[in-house]
């Protein structure tokens, strides 16, 4: 009988802390000095917060979008059988370097009918990457590499101007 009690208690007080809470909230959005302001703001506030969200699910679904359509890019270039040009193969190896390897100038890339030849010099670090990344690329049929491997600092080192 107590438990039920102090429940009711609590949800009274609980009811009348809400109701005060609405008056106050209507009172302060009602004053005549200065209420029409308030309200303004809050307007302008909710509208603001209405475009920050619409921006975001804007944005959001795009993203999605542009994935989807990656993903449906790449799957017919995976499909598709013709041959890639060798220039072309070389030009998508050169630009794939710059984001695989520290000094990408020191490694000279020859391609052939789609067989590939890596000469230069290359971070101990950075080989297994390039290798696995320029083997997977579409086109390549053969990859020779007659790379040298070197530590990060001699590497460093030995590109820097004299």
């Amino acid at each position: 009988m107590h438990e039920r009690s102090t429940r009711t208690v609590l949800g009274t007080l609980t009811s009348a802390a809400l109701a005060f809470a609405a008056g106050a909230l209507v009172m302060y959005l009602m004053d005549p000095n200065t209420g029409r302001r308030r309200r303004a703001i809050v307007r302008d506030r909710s509208v603001s917060m209405r475009h920050d969200a619409e921006r975001y699910v804007r944005g959001k679904s795009k993203r999605a979008a542009d994935r989807l359509r990656g993903v449906a890019a790449r799957t017919r270039a995976s499909l598709a059988s013709e041959p890639i040009d060798d220039d072309l193969l070389h030009e998508r190896i050169r630009a794939r370097l710059g984001r695989l390897v520290g000094h990408p100038h020191d490694v000279e890339v020859h391609v052939r009918d789609g067989r590939v030849q890596l000469k230069g010099h290359v971070a101990e670090e950075e080989f297994h990457d390039l290798l696995h990344t320029v083997s997977s690329m579409r086109g390549v049929q053969n990859l020779e590499s007659l790379l040298r491997t070197t530590s990060q600092s001699s590497l460093s080192q030995s590109s820097a101007p004299h």
